[in-house]
């Protein structure tokens, strides 16, 4: 089997290398990637794109790239549009043409927000800024045009693997002896490497010889098991790592929490990031971890590498 995977230096991308190698022949790109028939791994390149497709000749297409700087979608319309949109678009008539299925990743913040009830799968969408609205459009370009499609909304993704919000949390607290972190909205922890392994799995199962595999095709709610806040999430952090680590020199000894409006940002946050995914563990047969011990693994990669 043949797999394209687009953005293999994101912090997904790198975790899909991994775990799609088992499954046949990976050809990872990231934006600055070219290859002699004029293809390319740039999202923003839409004939590139098209050209990479027929070059490589996918069975599997995943695309782990994306426009992710939620605030910055807010003055840079156009470009997020055509990553997070157009893209997908392009990505999911290729992978029609060519018969191969196409893994997108999508996020939470294509619904507004609200209530306490974790969002299912068809609960009315309503982006409360650029970003959810080109990643929705994203989803809707992509199920109008490829039949062969797993769409796989995930929230709050962290790695061990470049900057996150647990290593913030742990350079803050040892600068400052009081902590503010928002308390007000909720969601799940969710690493990048449980949704590499995740997407692994669920390819090997679409992708065998049941001719049925096809019915699976759809959008799937994916995240770790639980819920905290911003706040609590940081609360883990510091004391995991003083758990691993009793000699950090972390000076924070008060986490205040605080409402989102305590950090006015050009682009509004959705307050209820809960993800209900009892649809992609009935289906694909899974059972996704607390998000406790995904963020406990990570730090102990971070704080205690010999260990890992």
């Amino acid at each position: 089997m043949r797999l394209l995977l687009l953005g293999r230096n994101g912090q997904v991308g790198w975790e899909l290398q991994r775990s799609l190698a088992p499954l046949g022949e990976v050809t990872a790109l990231d934006r600055h990637s070219r290859l002699p028939n004029g293809g390319s791994g740039d999202l923003a390149d839409a004939e590139g794109l098209r050209n990479a497709v027929r070059a490589i000749r996918p069975d599997v297409i995943v695309n782990a790239a994306a426009f992710t700087a939620v605030d910055r979608a807010e003055s840079e319309p156009e470009q997020a549009h055509a990553i997070n949109a157009v893209a997908p678009g392009v990505l999911a008539e290729a992978a029609q043409a060519s018969e191969a299925w196409l893994v997108q990743y999508s996020t939470d913040y294509v619904f507004d927000g609200s209530g306490a009830a974790p969002w299912a799968e068809d609960d009315a969408t309503g982006p409360l800024g650029v970003y959810g609205a080109t990643k929705l459009e994203g989803e809707q370009r992509v199920t109008a045009a490829c039949s062969r499609h797993l769409i796989l909304r995930t929230s709050w993704v962290y790695a061990a693997r470049g900057g996150n919000f647990a290593r913030t949390m742990l350079r803050l607290a040892a600068e400052r002896e009081r902590l503010t972190v928002i308390d007000d909205q909720y969601g799940a922890p969710t690493g990048a490497e449980l949704i590499a392994d995740v997407t692994a799995l669920m390819l090997r199962q679409v992708t065998g010889r049941d001719s049925a595999a096809a019915a699976h095709a759809g959008i799937y709610h994916l995240a770790a098991a639980g819920e905290t806040t911003w706040n609590g999430f940081a609360r883990f952090v510091l004391d995991t790592a003083r758990e691993l680590r009793p000699d950090l020199p972390l000076r924070a000894r008060e986490i205040a929490p605080v409402p989102s409006s305590a950090f006015p940002l050009p682009a509004r946050r959705p307050l209820n990031s809960r993800l209900d995914t009892r649809r992609v563990c009935a289906t694909f047969n899974l059972v996704l971890p607390p998000w406790q011990q995904g963020v406990h693994r990570m730090l102990t990669e971070i704080l205690n590498p010999e260990m890992v």
